[in-house]
């Protein structure tokens, strides 16, 4: 098919995937692009290129699918990088589009603008694809193959680096979607050795972390079939929904949760890689009766020695093992049922005034519905772990751990579901780095409650510095008067400073057909009963 331009063959590759709304930056390296997806599609102009991946990234997340971020060269492509970080490691499936300089003058280093050194090598980088569209008659094939590699497991984002006299040509495109590669099957004999050890357990764990999201509904079988209990990553939360009697959470490093890993006799892992921040910094002791399921075959045994490696896509593997399930020991139910109702209390009691906010959000929000969260304390206290996800897909957090992201996740996630409401949480701290989205968030509208959780600085290394330092270095930062930065950009604003607003305050936020910015006032609320520090080691601490 012939195509007047680069832009209306991105729009029509966009269309045969589905997307409908592609967010970014215009610049005069990406003009013909950006100019076709505003005409045909929605183009959102964020304000920053780090937050055009952040939305395409929670875009895709929100849908199950994919999503489509534009840059520019060279410093736009760079600005981008460190969102880019954030795909790779979340094995979320970005298609990020960049610009680039004038294919005669590429490689040249004489200065032409916007050019960088060796661009694509960066993009390689950060990307699980990347490659440089060499002629008019290749582009419509490359932006093919990136999505198909973009959404293959384990997924990442897939950049394409477009000259702009090739987006000014003519194209001709005479691709086919690419053929998804068949899923990896394991061994059948250790598959059979896996489901006869499964078989003899008594008292059964599963943990589930993100290579779990899709197999959601085996897993519910297995877990059933068995009595299991399930802890989960944080990014595992929802492939059950979480008000199951049998889901404990993601709560393995609780006192209670260590107390159980202790006395099962097998534990089955699903897609999970154990990171550093919910293994204790890998001090948290799992049984030596250990089968794990992922689809990336480094992942198996790298962080703790697994029994039975099984190399698979974890739908059907799940299935495969479903049919040896056996019912655990009497009693086994039970104990899983009093741990989840031990660790959501103790939480729950630990979190002090912030547990009505926790509490009201959660009867606020419809049963689907994003809940995006930055890096910041009530995030990793309580918003991983006690306020309840029922689905994968409504479960977005920067799982790189970088600060900034969840403004420009939560946009691109309202964006992609506008007929359910969309929550942010966000400190003072985080919101900063990219408080220019809050212009994005009045340009747009979307049906999307921010609550900015404010302490005037970094409390979670404040939190560090004041128990294990003699004094406080850049955590202590100047935060605006929220109320009239909300008024200035034209954003209805509302106060939580005590328990008792939260319900009326969140309810009236959530039923809002447009964006509303809620600051809670930490100084008024009142501190958690136990401050939280991350667990990441100290040494000599």
């Amino acid at each position: 098919m012939d195509h007047d331009n680069g832009g209306d063959l991105l729009v029509a590759v966009l269309r045969d995937l589905g997307i409908d709304t592609v967010f970014g930056i215009v610049s005069v390296h990406n003009l013909p692009l950006v100019e076709a997806v505003d005409r045909e599609l929605r183009f959102v102009p964020v304000r920053h290129e780090a937050s055009a991946v952040n939305a395409a990234d929670a875009y895709g997340r929100a849908r199950g699918g994919l999503g489509c971020a534009l840059t520019s060269t060279g410093t736009g492509a760079g600005n981008a990088a460190g969102s880019l970080i954030e795909s790779l490691s979340a094995g979320s499936s970005v298609l990020h589009v960049t610009g680039q300089v004038e294919s005669a003058y590429l490689g040249s280093g004489r200065g032409f603008i916007h050019e960088t050194k060796d661009q694509l090598g960066m993009l390689t980088a950060v990307s699980a694809y990347a490659a440089t569209v060499p002629s008019a008659e290749a582009a419509g094939g490359i932006l093919r193959e990136a999505a198909a590699a973009a959404l293959h497991a384990p997924g990442g984002p897939a950049s394409v680096e477009w000259p702009i006299d090739l987006q000014y040509a003519a194209q001709t495109d005479d691709s086919a979607p690419a053929t998804p590669a068949a899923p990896a099957v394991p061994d059948p004999v250790e598959l059979a050795a896996a489901a006869d050890l499964l078989a003899s357990a008594e008292r059964p764990l599963i943990w589930a972390g993100g290579g779990a999201a899709r197999a959601g509904t085996e897993l519910r079988r297995l877990l059933e079939a068995t009595g299991a209990g399930l802890l989960t990553s944080n990014s595992g939360r929802g492939a059950v929904p979480e008000d199951h009697p049998q889901v404990i959470g993601n709560f393995a490093t609780a006192p209670a949760g260590r107390a159980l890993l202790a006395d099962a006799d097998v534990l089955l892992t699903v897609g999970t890689h154990f990171r550093s921040n919910e293994t204790a910094d890998y001090g948290l002791e799992l049984p030596a009766a250990h089968i794990q399921i992922d689809l990336d075959p480094a992942a198996l045994g790298r962080v703790y020695p697994a029994r039975h490696a099984l190399h698979g896509d974890a739908a059907a593997t799940l299935a495969a093992l479903l049919p040896q399930a056996v019912p655990a020991e009497a009693g086994w139910r039970d104990r899983i049922g009093a741990v989840r109702t031990e660790v959501r209390a103790a939480l729950h009691e630990g979190i002090g005034p912030q547990a009505a906010i926790c509490d009201a959000l959660r009867s606020a929000l419809p049963r689907r519905a994003v809940v995006a969260r930055d890096v910041t304390i009530p995030s990793s206290s309580w918003g991983n772990r006690l306020l309840e996800i029922y689905d994968p897909r409504d479960n977005v957090f920067p799982r790189g751990g970088g600060i900034g992201q969840g403004l420009g996740m939560g946009i691109g996630a309202a964006l992609a579901r506008p007929d359910s409401p969309t929550v942010v949480l966000a400190g003072d701290g985080g919101l900063a780095v990219h408080l220019g989205e809050l212009l994005t968030l009045a340009q747009e509208r979307p049906r999307l409650t921010l609550i900015v959780f404010n302490d005037g600085g970094y409390g979670v290394l404040r939190n560090m510095q004041d128990r294990y330092a003699d004094r406080r270095s850049g955590v202590d930062l100047v935060t605006p008067d929220f109320e009239l930065l909300a008024r200035a950009c034209g954003l209805p604003y509302l106060r939580i400073a005590a328990e008792e607003h939260a319900e009326p305050v969140l309810d009236q936020a959530v039923a809002s057909e447009g964006p509303v910015l809620v600051e809670v006032d930490l100084a008024s609320l009142g501190p958690m009963k136990n401050p939280f520090t991350p667990p990441v080691k100290i040494p000599g601490q």
